[in-house]
């Protein structure tokens, strides 16, 4: 790749050990990279499902890295091995890491290296030794401000991955073709007329409304005649229907991410916190509202590439603190008033001319 003259890689792997989101976001950069070899994801069991899901993914490795998630595995010496074994024995041409502006890929680097990977590459603001044939630096003066979606397809364009000519915009997000049939509850709903998305979880509780917030929003827009579907993880069953309570389908715990990347296509709009079905709604074209808490940069994490709309106070004490839990009493950046969100619903459902969004432009409101 640093020698245009060579062969070009035949199978590339490419790294991202975080969750759903991060890896739906890593889909440009990992489309560029498969217009021009075989690609091999490795994720993490969080990111396993998303991985699946994007164009240009011929096969997935899953591994629990114990230097990523907010509740890392320990060291697991075995399976460290395997994966040492495995990656030795898939030859690969070259890997590529990909990571977020806060996180090094350096322990990444060393397994593949141990593993005989010939060519890695890497944005990395520590020095990586011989870890990394290639370390990428994006701007170094406000690492924050570029979005995810860019900083990591101009690292593989860095290594000699540019996107294919043929694809009309290789900085879109993508799923891939078809998505499951939509569950019978939102099939129904869906013929009655138009519905909008109400997703009130988050991976980082810090990034969710309060759940009697999020179950305010559900009523206001019922109130106002909207058909309203509430999603969530298995986990957030008992959220679900509180925010449901108001009137609205509840699939808590009843979809997996591919129906629940049906589910959100299928809809008006989403409303949704910084968390992985908000980039999921971005990668099947529907509008976003965001309720996004500061503690991570907006300019790095907003809805990408969709008409959206932004509300929350941007410059509340939680921003830029990269808290799980909100560090502020009472969750005030996101105690948004019910009809504030719906007014964004309405303005983001009401007909407009066709235009082509801008990737990543976001209309922000506190």
């Amino acid at each position: 790749m640093t020698d245009s003259s060579g062969p070009a890689p035949r199978r590339v792997l490419v790294a991202r050990t975080d969750s759903d989101g991060d890896v739906l976001l890593a889909g440009p950069a990992v489309r560029a990279v498969a217009a021009q070899a075989s690609v091999t994801m490795l994720v993490s069991p969080a990111g396993e499902q998303a991985a699946r899901l994007l164009p240009g993914v011929d096969e997935v490795v899953v591994f629990r890295a114990p230097w990523s998630g907010y509740h890392p595995p320990p060291v697991d010496a075995v399976a460290t091995g395997d994966l040492v074994d495995r990656v030795r024995a898939d030859g690969f041409d070259a890997a590529v890491v990909l990571t977020s502006w806060h996180q090094s890929p350096l322990p990444a680097a060393l397994l593949l290296r141990l593993a005989g990977v010939p060519f890695i590459a890497a944005a990395s603001e520590d020095y990586p030794g011989s870890l990394l044939d290639l370390r990428f630096r994006a701007d170094r003066s406000s690492p924050g401000q570029v979005h995810e979606v860019e900083v990591m397809l101009a690292l593989v364009r860095a290594a000699g991955f540019e996107p294919d000519p043929a694809d009309p915009d290789p900085r879109r997000l993508a799923v891939r073709r078809p998505l499951p049939p939509l569950p019978a509850a939102v099939a129904s709903c869906r013929e009655a007329g138009p519905f909008v998305v109400v997703h009130p979880g988050a991976s980082v509780p810090a990034r969710a409304p309060a759940a009697r917030d999020a179950a305010g929003i559900v009523a206001e827009l019922v109130a106002r005649g909207r058909r309203v579907v509430v999603t969530g993880g298995p986990g957030e069953r008992e959220l679900t229907a509180e925010a449901a309570a108001g009137g609205a389908v509840d699939l808590g715990g009843r979809t997996d991410l591919p129906t629940l990347a049906a589910v959100l296509e299928a809809a008006d709009c989403v409303v949704v916190g910084n968390t992985g079905p908000a980039h999921l709604a971005a990668a099947v074209g529907t509008p976003v509202v965001s309720l996004f808490a500061p503690v991570v940069p907006l300019e790095r994490w907003r809805p990408w590439g969709v008409p959206a709309r932004v509300l929350g106070d941007q410059q509340a004490a939680c921003r830029g603190s990269g808290a799980r839990d909100c560090p502020v009493p009472g969750h005030p950046c996101l105690s948004l008033a019910p009809a504030v969100v719906a007014d964004a619903v309405d303005e983001l459902t009401a007909p407009r001319p066709q235009a082509q969004q801008t990737p990543g432009r976001s209309v922000v409101s506190a």
